[in-house]
């Protein structure tokens, strides 16, 4: 995400995971509320794959033995990736990987992680992919290769008619998920700069779940957020008109696969996603999830430019 990236996630009403609690008379409260499930919201249409041999002939001789892709993947980032009301992963990222694997004829098995556990666990050899909206850096290129399936960027979110500049946000409390690159890199950047400027310093407030920086927006703990585009959209839209945009898309970059350096996973998962894009499933399976301004024409490996 620019998790690695850029990310939001929302709040209220059904979204942004429950995790604002509403009590007798309207108030709002924030403790014992977050988990990580979206409790309801409407059903989202599966697309299906069928397996295309060529391609699953490529498979690295252990996955295709097991049968199966073991993928690290951290919740709650809707709609990417989060937990539905029976307590199952769900989201678009996911349904994206589970087409791939069909097209591998393999079963993708997710298992939840601390996202800066993911990476480790890759290199580790303890999941095969990572999968969490991970943004494709140069930085990341040194520890993991990366299959780039979509495109995203940095969103801020505000309360609504409450504007605040991601620009000169000097002085003001931003929320973003912890060790995300919102966290790492693009708010300290801007913190930076306006201490050079003599103004105060950007008050970075970095939360475990991203959930938890959106309650926290929705509250006004908060000035403001800073997440991926695709998961500030979608808790803007399922935030009831408690919070809105604030400031268009930056710094956009690709998504990407996280696999181990050098392994042939890489280009396999690329070739069966260009099917994907070819046949047009995945262009329905961004539409269905309505984040089809960050489609992608080409998968490529490790396609990050910075």
């Amino acid at each position: 995400m620019w998790r690695v990236a850029v990310s939001v996630r929302t709040v209220l009403d059904r979204s942004v995971l429950r995790a604002v609690c509403v009590v007798a008379g309207g108030a709002l409260i924030l403790t014992g509320c977050t988990n990580n499930t979206e409790e309801s919201g409407p059903a989202v249409p599966k697309v299906s794959v069928d397996k295309v041999d060529d391609i699953a002939a490529t498979l690295p001789e252990k996955i295709a033995q097991s049968g199966k892709l073991v993928v690290g993947v951290n919740v709650p980032y809707q709609p990417n990736e989060y937990k539905d009301a029976d307590g199952d992963i769900v989201g678009f990222d996911v349904d994206l990987l589970d087409a791939v694997g069909s097209v591998l004829g393999v079963k993708v098995e997710y298992v939840e992680s601390a996202f800066e556990k993911i990476i480790p666990a890759i290199q580790a050899g303890t999941y095969d992919v990572g999968m969490s909206s991970i943004t494709d850096s140069k930085e990341r290129q040194q520890q993991v290769d990366f299959t780039d399936y979509f495109k995203a960027g940095v969103q801020w979110a505000q309360q609504t008619g409450k504007p605040v500049d991601p620009g000169n946000a000097c002085g003001k409390k931003v929320a973003v998920q912890a060790t995300t690159i919102e966290h790492t890199d693009e708010v300290p950047a801007k913190s930076a700069a306006c201490v050079a400027a003599g103004k105060p310093a950007i008050d970075i407030k970095p939360f475990d779940e991203q959930s938890a920086a959106t309650n926290a927006l929705v509250l006004g703990q908060v000035d403001a957020m800073s997440a991926d585009s695709p998961v500030t959209a979608y808790a803007i839209k399922q935030s009831s008109g408690k919070i809105e945009a604030a400031g268009s898309v930056f710094d956009s970059a690709p998504y990407g696969w996280a696999v181990p350096k050098n392994s042939p996973l890489a280009k396999v998962l690329q070739t069966a996603l260009n099917h994907l894009i070819k046949n047009g499933q995945y262009k329905t399976i961004t539409e269905n999830w309505g984040v089809q301004e960050g489609a992608i024409t080409e998968s490529v490996v490790n396609g990050a430019v910075s």
